[in-house]
């Protein structure tokens, strides 16, 4: 406990790296992320005792099943699958790191969507022992092409399992041939590819020397040394109102602030801004940061905004630069990763969240369903649908003006979910394209 405590003061100004493993089925994402927990000193005495007296252990009675450290539903540990994602933290002296284990079955796609929603590296697990002929599975496909759309910043292959393919250098080269070939189709730019055993240890945490064909770093260095996004001051400003912040009300000069976290770009006291979707102007007259102002703000920061003119400005507002390009429609089109049970249906509305600003919205058509094999988007005839974990490009219609960005410029307002008005579920991702 007290390695673990040091650990996480040691870091305590270090970056935060958030990443997701994905693939197929019993490719061995849950045992990967315990052995990285295990390795990093990131698991508790009892924690270790728990699992190692578990009914549900599947290896051999003098080892650890690792993958019981984030299966933690009774269903995942009877059906030795995962079916929920699962979050975990741990530390290094170099970096922290938040880990999301996403499930592999394709019923459960819409979990992957959720975790990578947050990511910035999706570690894509392939089981080398099951990889035939240079085929990938259709799951390695769907999540690949699922973390591209998504735009997550950095890909590693993890070659799994090579421990039952005698670390065969041949076998690995046809792997990172596959996927690269797969990688080109998708438009992702690079990507890279360690061979490992995650049961084992090798290549995890530290070289293996069973690989001395392979001269990259081992799987937690080569996340430690990944670039992190630092504030992006060159992208422009959005700021999604969270909150009116008003006191002394019944002075002349009473206290009116907007609150609400930067995404992108930089603000200082002074200047110009534009509210959306009213289309109102002033300027920056105050920023405050808990119980002090200061003169600029970037990326990142929570903030109270204070203008210089009494302007209607509310929860679900986007204040912007006063010059800055936005589109404000009520129609676009986006990608969606349909997430429920219930098909969608282009003649019921649905709420539609940005941000902190909800409205209503209906599906006006959809134009294209994507393959996951062919790995591209198939055009699909009028009236049609999509069902739970496709994919698809639609033209949607809102009630109300909203401010949108390409998803892939500005994930702030190019991002949104769709809620079923009846169940509260949430029905859909949606990318602004």
């Amino acid at each position: 406990m007290n390695a673990i405590n040091e650990s996480w003061l040691s870091a305590a100004n270090s970056s935060v790296l958030r990443l997701i493993t994905a693939g197929s089925v019993d490719d061995g994402k849950s045992t990967l992320i315990g052995r990285l927990l295990y390795d990093s000193k990131g698991v508790f005495a009892d924690q270790l005792e728990s699992i190692t007296r578990s009914k549900y252990k599947r290896v051999a009675a003098s080892e650890i099943d690792l993958s019981l450290l984030t299966d933690g539903l009774e269903a995942e540990r009877e059906q030795g699958i995962t079916i929920d994602v699962a979050y975990r933290y741990f530390a290094t002296p170099r970096r922290k790191f938040i880990v999301a284990d996403a499930p592999g079955h394709e019923q459960y796609t819409r979990n992957m969507v959720t975790g990578a929603s947050t990511a910035q590296v999706a570690i894509i697990l392939i089981d080398a022992s099951r990889v035939v002929d240079g085929e990938l599975l259709p799951q390695t496909k769907r999540h690949s092409a699922l973390a591209q759309l998504l735009g997550l910043r950095h890909i590693v292959v993890a070659v799994n399992k090579m421990d039952l393919v005698g670390w065969d250098p041949q076998i690995f080269e046809r792997i990172r041939e596959a996927y690269a070939a797969l990688a080109q189709k998708l438009g992702i730019a690079g990507f890279h590819i360690i061979p490992m055993s995650a049961l084992k240890g090798d290549n995890v945490v530290e070289r293996s020397d069973k690989t001395p064909w392979y001269d990259g770093l081992p799987l937690l260095s080569l996340l430690e040394n990944l670039p992190t996004a630092a504030p992006d001051t060159q992208t422009a400003a959005r700021f999604f109102v969270q909150w009116v912040i008003r006191h002394g009300g019944h002075n002349v000069n009473d206290f009116r602030g907007f609150a609400g976290q930067l995404a992108g770009g930089r603000l200082s006291v002074g200047d110009a801004v534009k509210v959306l979707p009213s289309g109102q102007t002033a300027k920056v007259a105050r920023l405050v940061q808990f119980d002090r102002d200061v003169e600029s703000v970037v990326g990142g920061d929570s903030v109270a905004i204070v203008l210089d003119g009494d302007i209607d400005v509310s929860r679900g507002d986007l204040i912007v630069a006063a010059h800055a390009p936005i589109r404000v429609s009520r129609e676009f089109d986006a990608d969606l990763c349909w997430l429920d049970r219930q098909e969608l249906s282009q003649v019921r509305s649905y709420w539609l969240k940005q941000g902190t600003r909800v409205t209503q919205a209906k599906i006006k058509a959809v134009h294209t369903r994507r393959d996951i094999h062919e790995l591209q988007h198939v055009a699909v005839a009028a009236g049609a649908t999509l069902a739970l974990n496709d994919i698809g490009r639609v033209t949607l219609v809102s009630r109300d003006l909203l401010a949108l960005d390409p998803y892939t410029e500005q994930p702030a307002t190019g991002s949104f979910i769709l809620i079923d008005a009846a169940t509260h579920q949430t029905a859909a991702a949606g990318m602004v394209r």
